[in-house]
């Protein structure tokens, strides 16, 4: 399946699946009249895929070690992006970013590395699967910095136009999106 018509697939998908209309309070805080719950498609098998291989082709010459994001909408994202890398032969290892670290356990505020491995020094990209503003983005974000890994970009599934752009431009990260909210707006 080429390219434009897998990100037509995909579109029908998510406008089917994870779009609609209707009052709702976003993580941001902000109202809004529509909304975007990838879950249903992330969860998928077609759309899990899809998402992936649009994923993998838009990132593939980034030169990436790792990508990961904020739980809980990065977790299906990176786990599907590490294996699909796996399977062509250019392996990108996932992590996910806490909320806030376990009480119990190992204590970890990022997730899915071994004892022995550590972003310092890698490239990694931040995805997410709806972006506003970009403040849980930042997050994760603040979090592998911390952790000496190089953010090569943030990129996310749909960015809704509402100040995402900015906010990463001033974090000094590249920004980019696999699809723009108006493109599901009813014309």
């Amino acid at each position: 399946m080429s390219n434009t018509t897998a990100r037509a697939r995909l579109h029908e998908i998510i406008r089917d699946r994870s779009f609609g209309y209707g009052e709702i309070t976003l993580a941001s805080g902000r109202k809004s009249n529509f909304y975007f719950n990838l879950k249903p498609t992330m969860c998928d098998p077609e759309g899990a895929a899809l998402l992936a291989e649009l994923t993998y082709e838009a990132l593939k010459d980034d030169k990436l070690d790792y990508v990961g994001g904020l739980e809980m909408g990065a977790v299906p994202l990176a786990g599907a992006l590490a294996q699909l890398s796996w399977m062509k032969g250019a392996p990108i290892g996932a992590f996910f970013v806490r909320k806030k670290p376990k009480e119990h356990g190992a204590r970890l505020a990022i997730e899915g590395l071994t004892k022995t491995e550590s972003l310092a020094g890698k490239r990694i990209v931040i995805v997410e699967d709806v972006t506003t503003t970009g403040g849980s983005a930042v997050k994760a974000l603040d979090a592998v910095r911390e952790a000496g890994a190089e953010v090569a970009l943030v990129f996310t599934m749909v960015d809704r136009d509402e100040g995402a752009s900015e906010t990463f431009a001033a974090a000094g990260v590249p920004f980019r999106s696999l699809y723009k909210a108006s493109e599901f707006l009813k014309g």
